[in-house]
């Protein structure tokens, strides 16, 4: 982003291209796993072990699997994370993508685990 103004950075992420978008679903590594990949972020994809970092008290701490990645919003589905619907029936909560630490990366996507390899991995 080059402008300062909220509304800018708003708009320019609102209006970005998909590739863009799946940029911004991009969270930190965990300690142990920053130093075997020599990386500090990886984007999170479904499978991943992650703990809720920042948010509400009631959802902060919690560690759980991504159960979908929502990519146009930024904003990705933890287990064990809902919320009550008027009705009383629990729906999944959506999380931003930069408020959770990824512990676990889903390593099954061999693409995906040669990009990791590949940037400064500390053999």
């Amino acid at each position: 982003m080059v402008s300062s103004k909220a509304r800018v950075q708003r708009k320019a992420q609102a209006n970005a291209s998909v590739h863009e978008k799946r940029k911004m679903t991009s969270a930190h590594l965990s300690d142990d796993l920053r130093k075997q990949y020599g990386k500090r972020t990886a984007k999170v994809c479904k499978g991943d072990t992650v703990v809720v970092v920042r948010g509400n008290e009631d959802i902060r701490g919690t560690e759980g699997k991504v159960l979908s990645v929502v990519t146009k919003e930024g904003r990705i589905t933890v287990e064990g994370i809902t919320i009550n619907q008027a009705d009383g029936t629990a729906v999944a909560r959506h999380v931003h993508a930069s408020n959770v630490v990824i512990t676990k990366l889903n390593l099954e996507d061999a693409w995906r685990k040669d990009a990791l390899s590949k940037k400064g991995a500390k053999q």
